[in-house]
């Protein structure tokens, strides 16, 4: 496969580097996965019993300070492949028994992961792909996906725009995530789950609550339901992982983390509890939450390229 047509100046994601890559993501124009398998551990209607065929992919566009998978995101990790090669993916993890094809951390590929969901429908493939994102996705590159992606799980991180700008050096992370969700809605409506309890079509929307981040997350879940009710789903998650400590962060990354004390610790179950209460009293009714130790590195997958 040549990839010469795709090398151009990126525009791709709100960075808006307009440089020849690699640009902020840190990633060429070749596709670049550090894991694809069976994956358990999403929402119960993407992972069910027979677990969602992830696929990480090397790099990021938005690279917050806290992320629990540093060692792809901003640490290189990952393996070399085409086109060609991924769409033989999707194949070997749907013959896994993989409930969907989870393209994790997908932004910077979206071209190149266009056209192996055109090459994969081609040939017969009818497993649902879902694009999981932080969230941080430019309108016009969304675009490029209409009619490919049947469920979006994007992050909707933040809706102070300080917390974003310290911790993604994101400061319009807040209206950009908003634009960005509703052209997702746009594009596959409201949700649909099958009989199996798996979901076929629509859109999760995940807030992680960090440390200090009550505040940020009620306002987060206020746009959420004022804006789209119980049309999409909402997960609350609790499984915020400090990583100031363990050997899964650079020494690059745990300088920028000095900064922020308030993230070398757990979310603590009262403020989780905090947030929960706030959905129950809102009368919100499609909301997944966690229970238990969440927050443990165990949690982190293996990235072995």
């Amino acid at each position: 496969m040549c990839y010469n047509r795709f090398m151009e100046k990126c525009n791709l994601c709100p960075r808006q580097c307009n440089i020849t890559r690699p640009g902020f993501c840190g990633e060429g124009e070749m596709l670049s996965i550090a894991r694809a398998a069976l994956h358990y551990w999403e929402e119960p209607c993407i992972s069910g019993d027979k677990g969602s065929g992830a696929v990480f992919f090397t790099g990021c566009n938005l690279k917050c300070i806290y992320c629990q998978n540093a060692a792809i995101s901003d640490g290189g990790v990952g393996r070399k492949i085409t086109t060609e090669e991924l769409c033989d993916i999707f194949f070997d993890l749907q013959n896994q028994g993989a409930n969907n094809i989870n393209l994790v951390t997908p932004t910077h590929f979206i071209k190149q992961i266009k056209e192996a969901i055109i090459m994969a429908k081609e040939k017969g493939f009818d497993l649902p792909f879902v694009y999981n994102t932080s969230g941080y996705e430019k309108v016009e590159s969304l675009k490029m996906l209409d009619g490919l992606i049947d469920i979006y799980l994007p992050d909707f991180k933040y809706m102070d725009a300080k917390k974003a700008k310290d911790y993604s050096n994101a400061p319009d992370y807040p209206d950009t995530a908003k634009k960005a969700l509703e052209e997702m809605v746009r594009q596959v409506g409201k949700c649909v789950i099958g009989d199996d309890g798996i979901m076929r079509k629509g859109i999760i929307v995940r807030h992680l609550v960090l440390p200090l981040g009550v505040h940020n997350a009620k306002d987060v879940i206020d746009y959420l339901y004022e804006t789209y009710g119980d049309s999409i789903y909402v997960s609350v998650m609790n499984q915020y992982t400090p990583l100031y400590d363990s050997d899964v962060l650079s020494d690059a990354g745990r300088k920028r983390l000095e900064a922020f004390p308030e993230l070398h610790r757990r979310t603590t179950k009262r403020e989780y509890e905090k947030v929960v209460d706030y959905c129950i009293d809102k009368g919100m009714t499609n909301v997944f939450i966690q229970e238990g130790e969440t927050a443990k590195e165990s949690f982190i997958p293996p990235f072995k390229k």
